[in-house]
Formats: C-alpha cells, sequence, structure tokens
C-alpha cells in the first residue's frame, strides 16, 4: 500500500463500457473485461466505488427527440444503469470480488437502497460498492451523480474512464492533430466546455476540492497507474 497515492476512488464508467460491438447492449465479455481491469486495482487493497452510465440501453435524448417528457427519459435512463449495475456485478463475483449494488430509487428486491455511512462500511471491507440510479432525480447526469457519491463516500479522486486518453482541445476522431492537455484547472476545463464531463459535475468537484482524471479505460495498466499516482490522462485540479 506505500505505492499506492489514492486508496479510495470513485470510478466514473460510462454505459459503453458495456455495449457489444454494435455500441448497443450489455455484453457478458465486455463486462469481463471491466471486472478484471477493476480488479487489478484492487488487488493493491484500493477500495473502489463505480457509478456507471446507461448510454448502451437507453439515450434520454432520443426520447426527447420525439417528444418524451424529460423526466421520464431520465427515470428510464436511471433503471438502466441499474440493469448495468447488476450486470457488473455479476461479472465482478465471478472473479472472486465481493460486490454490493446500492441504487438511488429503492428496489430492495434486486440491490440495497443508497445509504451513505453503508457504503463506506462495503469499502473498507473491501467490497466494491456499484451505485445505481444516479442521484434519484431527474436532470442530473450520471457524471454529476458520480461527483456527489465520491464527494459522500470520501473518495480521493474522481476517475472519469472513457475511450480517449485524457482532454484534447477538440474532437479527436474529427482532428488527429488536436493537443491533448496533461492538466486542466477546473476554470480552464469549465471554459474549454470539455465534452468528456458536464459543468455541473466540474462545478460541483471544484467547490470540494475533489481531483478529476480523464483516461482511456482500455489502455493497458491505465487504471493501476492512476492510482500508484503516475500521469495517465488528463487531470483536472486547482
Amino acid at each position: 500500500m506505500d505505492s499506492i497515492r489514492y486508496h479510495r476512488v470513485l470510478l466514473k464508467l460510462g454505459g459503453e463500457a458495456l455495449a457489444g460491438p454494435k455500441g448497443f447492449g450489455i455484453d457478458p465479455k465486455r463486462a469481463e473485461e471491466v471486472a478484471a481491469k477493476v480488479r487489478e486495482v484492487k488487488d493493491l487493497g484500493v477500495e473502489i466505488a463505480i457509478v456507471i452510465g446507461a448510454g448502451n440501453l437507453w439515450r434520454g435524448k432520443d426520447g426527447l427527440a420525439h417528444g418524451m417528457e424529460r423526466t421520464t427519459a431520465d427515470h428510464i435512463g436511471m433503471l438502466a444503469t441499474v440493469m448495468n449495475a447488476l450486470a457488473l456485478k455479476d461479472a465482478f463475483e465471478r472473479l472472486g470480488m465481493e460486490t454490493r449494488v446500492q441504487t438511488a430509487i429503492e428496489m430492495r428486491a434486486i440491490a440495497e437502497p443508497y445509504i451513505r455511512g453503508r457504503a463506506i462500511r462495503h469499502l473498507e471491507k473491501g467490497r466494491v460498492v456499484i451505485l445505481g440510479a444516479g442521484t434519484g432525480n431527474p436532470y442530473f447526469t450520471t457524471d454529476t451523480a458520480a461527483a456527489l457519491r465520491a464527494m459522500e463516500v470520501d473518495a480521493e479522486v474522481l476517475i472519469k474512464a472513457t475511450k480517449v486518453d485524457g482532454v484534447y482541445e477538440e474532437d479527436p476522431t474529427l482532428n488527429p492533430n488536436a493537443r491533448k492537455f496533461d492538466r486542466l484547472t477546473y476554470l480552464e476545463a469549465l471554459n474549454l466546455r470539455v465534452g468528456v464531463m458536464d459543468s455541473t459535475a466540474i462545478t460541483l468537484c471544484m467547490d470540494n476540492d475533489l481531483p478529476i482524471i480523464v483516461a482511456n479505460l482500455w489502455e493497458e495498466g491505465a487504471l493501476v497507474r492512476i492510482v500508484r499516482g503516475e500521469p495517465v490522462g488528463t487531470l483536472i485540479y486547482h
């Protein structure tokens, strides 16, 4: 543990991390790949809480485009995150990791209700805690839920795991020459309107002095290097 910089982390995953080859649905093989990466970190003694999105199952903007009411669209998304949480839990437990799912919307038949003290106790006992259903409220993204839960469980860093290796001045898929930032202040990230995380989440982290690291989930050893304090991806801090 002496070589570990961050002993308790909040890992934010997009739902796309579980998607199959077509970018939709839950692929058990992908869930196993995510679980293996998380286990590498957990084996170092790091305590891990996870918030996952629902982009592989539901895009609220598609419902809105067809006239769906925003609250309804957001509630569907919250329920979809619980489906992803259960898929992750299954993959983790098949790799021997004790895991608990807690949800902001009570559904006691399949998961615990989110209770801060209980979540912290699970982490202290070495369990992975997956936090589903966002904040339980419409109009808030899972990025904001991740920032909120990170603060509540006293995480030392919020890791935003994506498909890109950091924050760029432009979309690197559209401009291969776009400049990557190794470090940004919160205000710089807000002014750039970075696409990897919404402004509410960044502001919440800024107000509570919580560092954000944006990194590529699929880069070999990236999560391990992050918790050891090595420079990976883009650090957003003061």
